[in-house]
């Protein structure tokens, strides 16, 4: 459009008016075809159905009056019609559907044939309604002169041939095949006959195979026109498979043969890749005198007369080593080894000075042809390895390896990238030869090789942090000096791109640097890195990824300071966040703690936080929060953690009454329903919960091995200014069997009876009592007040035990290292801080005396209550271990109830007048457990039912022999 003069220029001239008008006229073309699209009533008269008709009735009427576009919806949907009405279908639709057929176009042949397959793989009708309705339709459109919907329509008929029987296929479709093999038919005839031929084999015996289907197969590899060779040949695969090994050999081998001397280079190519996929058929003698020869001619040829063999030769090399392996002689071997070395370097020689703009169009072919020809080269590399044994790998192939990692195309480095997973468990105890090139891709420019690079690579940093000279744990760093900064950087570029589920997967993938690298280093390279992306990153599932990797990485934290000042930031940044967002992200951090942490851990330092978002002004946060309270009740253990329970229950409450959001209220009234069915986990074993107490049990076993160790390693450190050796550190640590690393997974099995004395025993539990108490004396930041607040919530619960509690009511000295473990995983405390955390929840440590701080000089008190082993094999029971695990309770219960169990002091030769003597106290935990043992389904929460039950005869007899 010619734009307007300037007012002073203006020109009223003829020249300048028809210049404006020409412009008007350029407008009104523009809207003249809107107005054309619109459809005139007459038409829309036409489109009009009565609503009143049936669904056949009006699919009659729209395939006899109705336009194409209608008549296509009509066959589309004719699969709803046969479900919905097969016989009014079959007797009033298809007859239309022929007719229509005759004269359809593209598009509604296209419909039809995939409705008619649709028809066949729902069977809506049966096999012989199908092959008399439907058959006759297919076959008459498999010769359409448009080759899509040939070849659409070849395609239901390839899947009506595995259904049909045998006399169907013979006079139907098979004695046809005559007349359409002579050279008088269409080549589009001819090639849909050399496909359906090989699917017919597998339907039928050798004998009629050999008889009527091998003459027409060896007609059509003689056929003049090389696509219907070359389709034959392709299917002489399927044609060996049906009819037996004898008969390949005898028949299809020599036409392979012949084929592959063909002058038309696709037919040539068909009978390679078909001799490739028949190696497994044939015997050793075939393959080192027939084909071993042609793949040598094939492979020489290749660079001389016939590079469009090259890509075939290329992707098949893999097949071929396998296939021909032990037939080679050595010097056939290198040439072999060779060959396949110059593919890997095809185009990477030639350089030329042309610009990338003035390349000549068979230069550009060319390139991209060898592109294909080092990607599939590098597709088969871990066959080749096996090829010249992973022990010559070094010498023979670490050369071409390194040049598919810097090869300068991306497909290629992207295929090197998929496979180097396969290459490095081949390499097995050599992986460390490899070390620079994983550094080289985790660097690579291109983030399609990162992302299939990141999809085996937990298991690849496993193999190069423990396979190969390198598995000593304390070197195993030393091997990858620039594995941190690498995968840092490809964070980094991940977090820059647009590809964000490429930095979502890496993200999740880094889940498995505690069992690479150090504590320290994942705290100072990549925790704080994680907790970055959750805070700023704008990607929801980038950001849960962060979390749940950063609750990972906090779950095998080594260090109290550490471990609290993540969770403080968590608290203080997130679920204390000004951004509603944040809270959110708070609140999914919550619910992966509960995934991986133990019930214990969760309720100490996340409960309070998490319920106390019941009071935000955000009605999401509110809501989201409703959606996880069934998980934070499931935590709760009762008795031990009821003062939590009424906690939650008080939220719950004002929720119900206070919320003025009908969305949330909506919510927390199904939540309430969900809450009131839910079963509450008791501190005893229940046979409902048992694998999931079991499993919780081994997580806080896991959490109280990380204290321990970390006590250890000061201790350790502390030794090299005392006498204490080396060997007596570890003959500490054997004792109190703990690892020097973190297990990767703690056998759930109970730990059978210690080999220690009872003085090691009491010694080992003085020195865990006194690292815990050590623990809790010590000084905590002032930031932590949000906790301190729970704290103090939570300290006057009267159901919250401390450990140094239970050191002043009395010391249990157990034999069975059973009783031991599951004692201290009760009593102690998970995560306790190097500065104490306060808890919210049981075993947690409120206070601590002075004078009880585990010193030699301090004096226990008189009451020591000494359990005597117990023969019943029973014993090891998680019930008892439940008992045990609330000592102090239970003995005062039992005490109450001494008078009831006093017949179990009585020594045999009493009289009934004799005044029951009162059992000490030690007695009265023994009854407990022999009762256990023969009364499982007692409540133990009802003391008085401990007693008057059937069989205290057997019970008096048990605790006189004990």
């Amino acid at each position: 459009m010619h734009p307007p003069p300037p007012a002073a220029a203006m020109d009223f001239s003829q020249n300048s008016l028809f210049g404006y008008m020409d412009d008007l006229q350029e407008l009104t073309i523009i809207e003249r075809p809107v107005r054309r699209s619109l459809k005139t009533p007459e038409e829309i008269e036409r489109l009009t159905v009565d609503e009143d008709l049936s669904d056949i009735e009006r699919a009659v009427y729209l395939l006899s009056a109705g336009q194409d576009i209608q008549g296509t919806s009509v066959i589309a949907n004719l699969p709803f019609l046969m479900r919905q009405n097969p016989a009014e279908t079959l007797r009033r639709v298809l007859p239309k559907v022929r007719e229509v057929l005759h004269v359809a176009g593209v598009e509604m042949q296209l419909a039809a044939a995939a409705s008619f397959l649709t028809i066949l793989q729902e069977g809506s009708v049966s096999i012989h309604t199908y092959a008399h309705s439907f058959l006759q339709v297919i076959l008459l459109h498999l010769e359409h002169r448009d080759t899509g919907v040939s070849n659409a329509w070849l395609e239901t008929l390839l899947s009506v041939i595995e259904v049909l029987p045998k006399e169907t296929l013979r006079h139907e479709i098979l004695n046809p095949l005559v007349s359409k093999a002579q050279l008088s038919q269409t080549v589009q005839s001819r090639l849909v006959s050399c496909k359906i031929l090989g699917k017919l084999t597998n339907k039928f015996d050798a004998h009629t195979i050999k008889r009527e289907i091998l003459p027409l197969v060896k007609s059509f590899c003689q056929d003049v026109e090389y696509e219907v060779r070359s389709c034959m040949c392709r299917q002489l695969e399927n044609i060996a498979q049906g009819i037996g090994t004898e008969l390949t050999k005898s028949v299809v081998l020599p036409e392979l043969i012949e084929l592959s001397r063909d002058e038309g280079s696709s037919v040539r190519l068909a009978a390679f890749e078909t001799l490739v996929n028949l190696l497994d058929i044939f015997d050793t003698d075939d393959r080192s005198q027939t084909i071993l020869p042609l793949v040598k001619s094939f492979c020489e040829k290749s660079f001389k007369a016939d590079e469009s063999i090259l890509i075939s030769l290329s992707f098949h090399l893999g097949k071929l080593c396998h296939g021909l392996y032990g037939i080679f002689t050595p010097d056939q071997h290198l040439r072999f080894l060779e060959f396949y070395k110059k593919l890997c370097t095809l185009g990477l020689q030639q350089e030329n000075g042309h610009n990338e703009n003035q390349i000549p169009p068979q230069i550009l072919e060319q390139e991209k042809k060898y592109i294909s020809v080092r990607k599939n080269c590098a597709y088969n590399f871990p066959a080749m390895i096996v090829f010249v044994d992973p022990k010559n790998f070094h010498m023979e192939l670490y050369s071409t390896f390194f040049c598919f990692c810097h090869d300068p195309e991306v497909p290629v480095r992207y295929t090197i990238a998929i496979c180097f997973y396969e290459v490095s468990k081949l390499l097995n105890s050599g992986v460390y030869l490899i070390h620079k090139e994983l550094i080289t891709l985790l660097q690579d420019e291109s983030l399609e090789v990162l992302d299939a690079l990141i999809d085996h690579l937990p298991e690849i940093l496993e193999l190069m942090s423990t396979g190969g000279e390198s598995s000593v744990q304390e070197n195993k760093l030393a091997s990858l000096p620039d594995l941190i900064p690498a995968l840092t950087a490809a964070e980094q570029r991940a977090a820059a791109s647009l590809k964000w589920r490429t930095h979502e997967k890496l993200l999740q993938k880094y889940a498995c640097l505690p069992h690479i690298i150090s504590s320290d280093q994942i705290y100072y390279r990549f925790l704080q890195r994680m907790f970055t992306i959750v805070l700023t990153n704008n990607v929801l599932p980038v950001q849960k990824a962060a979390s749940r990797t950063l609750c990972i990485f906090l779950r095998y934290n080594r260090k109290q300071e550490q471990r609290h000042e993540v969770i403080q930031k968590l608290i203080e940044q997130l679920g204390q966040g000004k951004s509603y967002w944040n809270r959110l992200r708070f609140l999914d951090t919550c619910e992966f703690i509960i995934e991986i942490f133990s019930k214990s851990f969760f309720c100490k330092y996340f409960f309070l936080p998490a319920i106390e978002l019941t009071h935000d002004p955000v009605a999401n946060v509110r809501m989201k929060l409703c959606y996880l309270l069934p998980k934070v009740k499931s935590t709760l253990k009762i008795p031990a953690d009821k003062h939590l329970l009424q906690q939650l229950e008080m939220c719950v409450r004002k929720l119900l009454c206070q919320e003025k959001d009908k969305d949330v209220l909506a919510i927390v009234k199904r939540t309430v329903l969900e809450l009131d069915r839910m079963e509450m986990s008791m501190d005893a074993f229940q046979k409902k919960f048992y694998e999931k107490d079991l499993l919780d049990q081994e997580k806080e076993r896991e959490e109280l091995l990380l204290l321990e160790m970390e006590q250890l390693e000061k201790e350790k450190q502390q030794s090299d200014g005392r006498p204490m050796s080396d060997k007596t550190f570890e003959k500490k640590r054997r004792d109190t069997k703990i690892p020097t690393t973190l297990p990767r997974s703690i056998p759930i099995s109970v730990p059978g009876p210690s080999s220690a004395t009872l003085s090691t025993s009491k010694e080992i539990k003085k020195s865990k009592l006194i690292r815990s108490q050590s623990f809790n004396n010590q000084a905590f930041h002032a930031k932590y007040g949000n906790l301190d607040k729970c704290a103090s919530k939570s300290s006057t619960a009267p159901y919250t035990t401390s450990v140094s509690g239970l050191a002043k009511t009395s010391v249990i000295s157990l034999t069975d290292d059973s009783f031991r473990t599951r004692n201290a995983s009760s009593a102690s405390t998970s995560f306790s801080p190097s500065s104490p955390l306060p808890s919210t929840s049981r075993g947690a440590g409120t206070s601590a005396d002075p004078k009880n701080s585990g010193s030699k000089d301090s004096q226990p008190r008189k009451a020591t209550f000494t359990l005597s082993p117990c023969p019943h094999k029973d014993m090891r029971s998680p019930l008892v271990y439940s008992i045990f695990s609330s000592t102090t309770s239970w003995v005062r219960q039992c005490w109450n109830h001494r008078d009831q169990w006093s017949c179990a002091a009585k020594s045999p030769n009493a009289t009934s007048s004799e005044e029951p003597s009162r059992m000490p106290l030690v007695s009265v935990l023994d009854t407990v457990l022999y009762r256990v043992l023969l009364h499982p389904d007692w409540d133990f929460s009802r003391p008085e039912s401990l007693g008057n039950r059937k069989g205290e005869g057997a019970e008096r007899h048990l605790l006189s022999e004990g």
